[in-house]
């Protein structure tokens, strides 16, 4: 048995090291620094609670993004040298976030040991490669992120850090064979696990949904079927459980071999970035050669996110978590009982609340921030949760999960069609939305974003936005002006969060107009950083007569975006005649 030593470093500390709720994000060349993640880590460890670290079981993995296999063996050893007494690593140090929030909750090791926290090496939908974005982040005990209680006290050391620990005896762990390697150090046994990353997480989508309604459907010739990985770590959970699980061909599978680099593309799952399998589904400006399938999706980076897309169809963010809530209770088996309550970030279309309110659950907007959601879960409050930026999830685990999104729509998919697997025509996607929509009402949705605009001057507009709102007359006045078709703005205000669970307080979260036909206009500033900010603005047209929800989109949004652009005076402030992106 190989016996190691705990070394002291020296260091000296790093500025801008800062966790947001999705870790520390740099580029490749900036972790690469000397002593730059040993720094980091380090201040992880000595912000966790004595009994987190010495003696306990942590996981390591992530993305499998550049530099990641070099990063696990860094914090292997000093794991070792910091007292923790054994680390579970996903074989090739692959595990997508879902699953490692599921390792953390579910697996029990072969001594009966329980992980009470993971690394997770992603930058997320970032792209890869050795000139590009690296990420770690830490989530704890609940499998959810670490809250801002822990990552500022992280920070806090990042500032004053003055040595860390490190095992540099210790060699080099093969993490391409399962197997666990045992060492011995001054604080006595030291253990690596290696193991299958897929095994928890497909044991955990089988106790969740049922496989063989979505097999028999999967087996149907009339529904086809697409999933696009984009290289990310989702790609191995897809091999298991679409191809081997349920036995869909191979050939349904696109980008799904990981890469550090992500094929050199940008996994992030939206109609920009996912150009393959928009193509392939008939969204692409040529058209498709091919006949589309019935169903395509796709995953981020580390696969917590997702895209839903039917035959010539793309379902918003905001329409897949309003429709599932609306169909899980009958279509999948871990909500037979029924829902708890049902959640959504502010900015994310209400499409979820008119679902809420006609089916009687709990209900609650929550800022931007997964931990939000969390809480409400650890409490019993909310079963079903998303947000517009392609992440949906539910209670089974601590995070977003993109491959449970695919498997509840599959799930709703396989429930309308149990009985015309045989008929001429199946129930589709569209079908399904369509129907959602002549029930509850359309909520046309689009965000525009305005990225690198002068910091000074986005927060002169924002603080325009917040001054209109003391006179909502005001506001209606320039409105009707701008537009006399647009309903008038029933309450206006600065959103601000106080958590039901633990009466925390979340202040300044976006700027709100709510009209009275239920539409709303949302203003939020994101990244004030070197290259300037980022001025994001949602646009959402309540639509509830049945003969008006089939309208273009853009249509029946243009009214709003004129109002929101010259109420905002947008150009007068940024300079900007148009956003720089629109989702």
């Amino acid at each position: 048995m190989v016996v190691f030593a705990v070394t002291r470093r020296e260091t000296v500390p790093f500025e801008g090291q800062k966790p947001g709720t999705s870790g520390l994000r740099k580029k490749v060349t900036v972790f690469k620094q000397p002593n730059y993640l040993h720094n980091f880590v380090q201040s992880t460890f000595n912000a966790l609670p004595t009994d987190k670290v010495k003696g306990a079981t942590l996981v390591v993995s992530g993305d499998g993004r550049y530099f990641s296999e070099d990063v696990v063996q860094i914090i292997i050893k000093m794991a070792a040298a910091n007292g923790v007494r054994r680390v579970w690593v996903g074989q090739n140090s692959l595990l997508s976030t879902p699953a490692v929030s599921a390792v953390i909750r579910e697996r029990v090791g072969a001594d009966g040991s329980k992980a009470t926290g993971a690394f997770i090496l992603t930058a997320s939908h970032n792209p890869g490669g050795p000139h590009e974005d690296f990420g770690i982040k830490y989530n704890m005990e609940n499998g959810g992120p670490a809250p801002e209680a822990i990552t500022d006290k992280i920070y806090a050391n990042t500032k004053t850090l003055k040595e860390y620990f490190i095992a540099e005896d210790l060699p080099d762990i093969d993490i391409s064979v399962v197997s666990v390697s045992t060492f011995s150090g001054p604080e006595g046994p030291f253990d690596v696990d290696v193991f299958d990353s897929t095994t928890d997480y497909v044991k955990l989508m089988k106790s969740i949904f049922d496989f063989g309604s979505i097999q028999k459907l999967l087996s149907c010739p009339k529904f086809t079927f697409c999933y696009d990985a984009l290289h990310g770590v989702a790609g191995i959970y897809a091999k298991c459980i679409f191809v081997e699980e349920l036995g869909a061909n191979e050939s349904s599978l696109l980008n799904c071999t990981p890469k550090e680099d992500f094929g050199g593309g940008h996994p992030d799952p939206n109609l920009t970035y996912a150009k393959e399998l928009v193509a392939r589904m008939g969204l692409g400006k040529s058209g498709s050669q091919f006949e589309p399938p019935e169903f395509g999706a796709a995953a981020d980076g580390d696969a917590d996110r997702n895209m839903i897309l039917g035959k010539r169809f793309f379902v918003t963010p905001s329409d897949s978590v309003a429709i599932i809530a609306a169909n899980a209770v009958e279509a999948i088996p871990y909500f037979a009982s029924g829902l708890k309550g049902v959640a959504r970030s502010m900015p994310t279309s209400a499409a979820l609340d008119v679902v809420a309110k006609n089916l009687g659950l709990k209900f609650f907007e929550v800022p931007t921030g997964w931990k939000f959601f969390g809480n409400l879960m650890d409490a019993g409050l909310c079963s079903i949760c998303g947000e517009e930026s392609f992440g949906t999830g539910s209670d089974h685990i601590r995070e977003k999960d993109g491959i449970w999104a695919v498997l509840a729509w599959l799930s709703i998919l396989a429930f309308k069609n149990k009985d015309k697997l045989n008929d001429d025509k199946l129930v589709t996607v569209e079908d399904i939305v369509r129907k959602h929509w002549a029930i509850y009402g359309r909520h046309y949705y689009t965000r525009y974003d305005y990225e690198n605009v002068d910091a000074g001057a986005a927060k002169e507009l924002m603080a325009h936005l917040v001054n209109l709102q003391s006179s909502l007359s005001e506001v209606n006045r320039i409105i009707k002006e701008i537009r006399s078709d647009v309903s008038d703005v029933a309450q206006a205000d600065e959103f601000e969060y106080k958590d039901p669970v633990d009466g925390s307080v979340s202040k300044h979260q976006g700027i709100r107009y709510l009209f009275v036909d239920g539409s709303r206009l949302v203003f939020r500033l994101s990244g004030t950083g070197s290259e300037g900010a980022t001025i994001r603005v949602y646009i959402e047209q309540y639509e509830n007569d049945a003969t008006k929800t089939g309208r273009d989109s853009q249509e029946a949004l243009a009214p709003l975006v004129e109002v929101a652009v010259k109420l905002s005076k947008m150009k007068e402030f940024t300079g900007r005649s148009a956003p720089t992106v629109i989702t």
